[in-house]
């Protein structure tokens, strides 16, 4: 009887660990092992409680030498800002991404290196004598290293190609919507004649993104999706009502003569409020009310939005691309990029619009403006995308009335309000339809995404589809697939 080798009826070996972005909405990392060779899909920073936060970024959960490539989903700092240290710490691999994010990750990750080394030696200058010093996470020089490293792979809409990462191994992007750059990754495993199939989505958009496409979906059969989940338990208003709202605040701020202060992403959610602002004022409904973009990182990533307009969305071209205008360019918009102007600004009186980074109020120039104004009744502060746990824009949307900012308490007397609709990540309704849509879907892993989010989402999955396999990993959670 004729032996044939046992390897010709078994499909290789693959796993999946995750380590970040478990249970909470930070730090993804989520491991493929196929055989030997292992693909890191995101390597982002933990945020929230700095102790915490800091050891958690300090000790990679794996061997960084033994990471052959990573899948860069989009350039935020919870997907990529711990790439310099899978750097530092040996990897030398590609690291792979469109070519929006490998422009915009330089900016996130020069600005994170350094606001690592200003915390160390704010930490080593203040430290008790009991405790060890820090050094800073990584510098820049880690920085330069890493995106020696980017390797660009175009959205498969484009050229229609796949990208190989090893002979069993070749993976697509599609776009996540989510932000300038962002992709949703498609990953084909083939061995001996057979196939699998996985998606990753990273951070997933919405249909009603100003700017951006919405998300494509795959059009192969799917075994296995890690969808994102942080509004699994949420439905969003339409972003029209939002705008209304907006609209409204604004001319009531006109006449208080009010400032209004934005915490907002420099990345995603900056520009898609310049084009919101920038509509309204082309249609009269708010006065030229004057607009601070307060943020060297915004104003940057802002030059690289103007030239990606192939990726822009139809609404785009109908309210500014056919008419010639500039969204980013408007006579009462002001892009504040040195220090000095921004100083300034609180000398001004209002009513003005300050948006300014960082998005959660953890760092940045948007810690002045409320350190200024959060005291006086007459202003406002405007929340408008997901504040994580332990940030001061949680402790701000949750009503405390008093927060610490540089080492000192503050009372807050200015109206804190949030504006939920205009996030950039998908709802309960957007995350189902996109579950929906993965063809004969067989395991789906929720990550990215606070407890109830994930339960409610998991929940509603499950009447969706009795069938479908739903697992929450927990943190190092293995999974064979």
């Amino acid at each position: 009887m004729l032996e044939l080798p046992l390897k010709n009826f078994l499909f290789i070996i693959m796993n999946l660990t995750f380590y970040g972005a478990t249970e909470n909405v930070t730090g993804s990392k989520h491991l493929l092992q196929v055989g030997d060779f292992k693909l890191l899909l995101d390597c982002g920073v933990f945020q929230g409680r700095r102790s915490e936060a800091n050891e958690k970024n300090r000790n990679l959960p794996f061997v960084a030498s033994e990471i052959d490539a990573v899948i860069l989903s989009h350039a935020h700092l919870d997907h990529s800002g711990a790439l310099p240290i899978l750097v530092k710490n040996g990897f030398v691999g590609k690291i792979y991404c469109t070519s929006a994010t490998k422009e915009i990750v330089k900016y996130i990750l020069q600005d994170s290196a350094e606001l690592q080394q200003q915390d160390a030696k704010y930490f080593n200058k203040h430290v008790l004598n009991d405790l060890k010093k820090i050094e800073a996470l990584y510098d820049k020089e880690d920085v330069k290293k890493t995106l020696e490293k980017l390797t660009v792979v175009p959205y498969y809409r484009e050229k229609s190609i796949w990208q190989t990462a090893n002979e069993n191994i070749r993976f697509k992007f599609l776009d996540a919507g989510h932000i300038l750059g962002s992709a949703i990754t498609v990953i084909e495993v083939t061995e001996n004649g057979k196939t699998k199939n996985m998606v990753y989505t990273g951070d997933l958009g919405r249909n009603e993104s100003h700017i951006l496409k919405s998300p494509e979906f795959p059009t192969e059969n799917i075994d296995n999706l890690i969808i994102e989940s942080t509004y699994g338990n949420k439905i969003h208003r339409p972003i029209i009502e939002a705008e209304k709202e907006l609209q409204e605040l604004i001319n009531f701020a006109v006449v208080k003569k009010s400032k209004i202060i934005v915490p907002a992403f420099a990345l995603g959610r900056t520009q898609e409020l310049i084009y919101i602002l920038h509509n309204l004022i082309n249609k009269k409904l708010i006065p030229n009310i004057k607009i601070f973009i307060d943020s060297p990182m915004a104003i940057n990533i802002t030059e690289v939005f103007d030239g990606h307009e192939k990726d822009f969305d139809f609404e785009w071209w109908q309210d500014f691309g056919k008419k010639n205008i500039d969204v980013f360019t408007a006579q009462n918009l002001y892009f504040t990029k040195f220090s000095q102007k921004s100083q300034e600004i609180n000398n001004m009186e209002g009513p003005m619009i300050i948006i300014s980074a960082s998005g959660m109020c953890e760092g940045g120039r948007i810690l002045h403006h409320l350190k200024n104004n959060i005291g006086s009744g007459n202003n406002v502060v405007l929340l408008t995308g997901y504040q994580a746990e332990n940030t001061l824009g949680r402790r701000l949307r949750d009503g405390n009335k008093f927060v610490k900012i540089f080492g000192q308490n503050y009372p807050v007397q200015a109206k804190v309000l949030s504006l939920d609709e205009l996030s950039a990540h998908a709802d309960q309704t957007g995350l189902l339809n996109y579950i929906g849509n993965c063809k004969n879907l067989k395991n789906l892993f929720l990550v990215h995404g606070e407890k109830n989010s994930l339960n409610e989402l998991a929940k509603k999955a499950k009447e969706m589809n009795n069938s479908l396999s739903i697992d929450i990993p927990v943190s190092s959670q293995e999974f064979d697939i």
